[in-house]
């Protein structure tokens, strides 16, 4: 049964299941239900969407994007959401694998589309501003009432979510009904998740965090979510009191925002059980206050093809176990092996490697891909970790170069394939850099072509256009010629020293 909005209406069906922070709109679960029938009556009849085809969104989270999930659950469709802050070239390129015979956009966001061939040529295209007129909940019609909602297979995809891959292409990370049911189990599990937990969601819907952190897990639970447009400290920490919020998923430096609000030391949040943090590190600074305030730290470690909700770190074990992702979630397995594939040993680093039925299939249309991450019966992360005598698990470091930028995953190689398009530049690396407001920002190192001239401003002009803001580098340094190491590559790990003796000397 893979229709959960269905069972919802049958058992609450006046139960708040979503609310929209910006407008105060509501769903409860059997208008949810309801709208998904409606919805997917629609395509199917007006755009002859049917059982596999893709619909991509373009859109900040709405309502009407989980309606839009809702009728994938009945139809079969597979939601492919695009992410509104890159440009409009790597846009194109997804659409272009993703091929979708329907695309939703929001107006605001149409003119990252309008050069885009892959858009052109998509059988369909559809205003979200439409969409939300077709599903005002005030209106009842005939569609309504149901929907023969198709017998999908676990195996089948819900989303193709789209990551930052090393070749500097995105990579479409198949994501399926199966893995979702599995992670919100592992998550329900670990945590404390039913019908009665309430959460706030301001991650971006183009982001497995947005989806799959808790927002599916919650919908599957029968549980509230209130979702929010984008991150406004002010607003969400006033919201986790006002919607007594039992969970809340953020980066640590949206929890550093929320912790340096003024009103923070008076704002009752005596309903919250756990916060759930990802994407770095949380400094124990941190999480001594959150702790302080009666609010427990939960760490973990996710990725958007796997889980995501894979380990999790105990609050009672923040402090013991500092820098630490935790342990295996229940339907998790994990092995850390060494260069030669071999278990390696306790406190020795190795690749983290990953099983179980909430691993993806693959990768959208991408098998080289596919078989180069899943290999043997594991998923094999790219990230080099180590295991304590307790279990404990830490990353040690990113094999793939990715580095992280205000929460979101940068890879080199994507910034390094736009800056060797300019006609100046001979050679590029990139690197992460810290930074105290983004955690990281990327610094280049460029040489440029005999015989030619470039500066900074000029080459950061050029990746402005071709690359989301995000990803563009704040800092470009130009040398005669690039480190490379004994086989001719790039050293990077050279690069990452000047930066740091230089930092020092600083």
């Amino acid at each position: 049964m893979k229709d959960w909005s269905a069972k919802w209406a049958l058992y609450s069906p006046d139960k708040i299941a979503l609310k929209e922070y910006e407008t105060g709109r509501t769903l409860r679960y059997g208008q949810l239900h309801r709208l998904g029938n409606r919805a997917a009556h629609y395509l199917q009849r007006s755009f002859e969407v049917q059982r596999g085809d893709r619909v991509a969104v373009l859109a900040e989270n709405c309502l009407e994007y989980l309606v839009l999930f809702a009728a994938a659950q009945k139809l079969g469709f597979v939601l492919v959401p695009l992410n509104y802050r890159l440009a409009g070239p790597e846009l194109d390129y997804m659409l272009q694998n993703a091929e979708p015979r329907l695309i939703v956009t929001e107006s605001k966001f149409r003119s990252l589309l309008d050069d885009s061939p892959a858009c052109a040529a998509a059988p369909h295209r559809w205003p979200l501003e439409e969409l939300a007129a077709l599903l005002d909940p005030s209106v009842d019609t005939a569609d309504d009432e149901y929907f023969p909602a198709a017998d999908l297979r676990d195996d089948e995809p819900v989303f193709i979510l789209y990551t930052s891959g090393t070749t500097g292409f995105p990579k479409g990370a198949i994501y399926t009904h199966g893995m979702m049911f599995w992670n919100s189990i592992n998550t329900a599990i670990s945590l404390i998740v039913n019908a009665e937990s309430r959460t706030l969601n301001v991650m971006p819907p183009f982001h497995t965090g947005g989806w799959n952190v808790l927002t599916t897990p919650f919908l599957h639970h029968g549980a509230f979510t209130c979702i929010f447009k984008k991150f406004e400290p002010e607003a969400v920490l006033d919201a986790l009191e006002k919607e007594r919020c039992t969970i809340f998923m953020g980066v640590p430096t949206m929890l550093k925002m929320l912790a340096d609000i003024p009103s923070f030391s008076s704002v009752d949040l005596s309903s919250m059980l756990y916060l759930i943090v990802g994407g770095e590190p949380m400094p124990i600074p941190l999480i001594e206050r959150w702790h302080e305030k009666g609010v427990f730290v939960r760490q973990g470690y996710g990725m958007t093809e796997v889980g995501p909700n894979l380990t999790s770190l105990h609050q009672d074990d923040a402090i013991r176990k500092k820098g630490s992702i935790g342990r295996p979630n229940f339907y998790v397995r994990i092995r850390i092996a060494d260069e030669q594939g071999n278990d390696a040993a306790t406190n020795q680093p190795g690749e983290l490697l990953l099983q179980g039925p909430m691993v993806t299939p693959g990768y959208w249309r991408n098998p080289e891909a596919s078989a180069a991450a899943l290999r043997g019966g594991w998923f094999h992360s790219g990230d080099m970790a180590r295991m304590d005598e307790e279990g404990y698990i830490y990353i040690v470091d990113r094999i793939k170069n990715m580095f992280i930028s205000g929460a979101e995953n940068v890879y080199p190689a994507e910034v390094e394939r736009v800056l060797l398009a300019h006609p100046a530049v001979s050679e590029a690396a990139v690197i992460g850099v810290p930074d105290e407001k983004w955690g990281e920002v990327g610094r280049a190192f460029v040489t440029l072509k005999a015989g030619q001239n470039a500066e900074e401003a000029v080459l950061i002009g050029h990746c402005q256009g071709r690359l989301a803001r995000f990803k563009v580098p704040r800092q470009i340094f130009f040398m005669p010629a690039l480190p490379k190491n004994d086989t001719g590559k790039i050293d990077r790990q050279a690069l990452k020293k000047m930066e740091v003796s230089s930092r020092d000397r600083d």
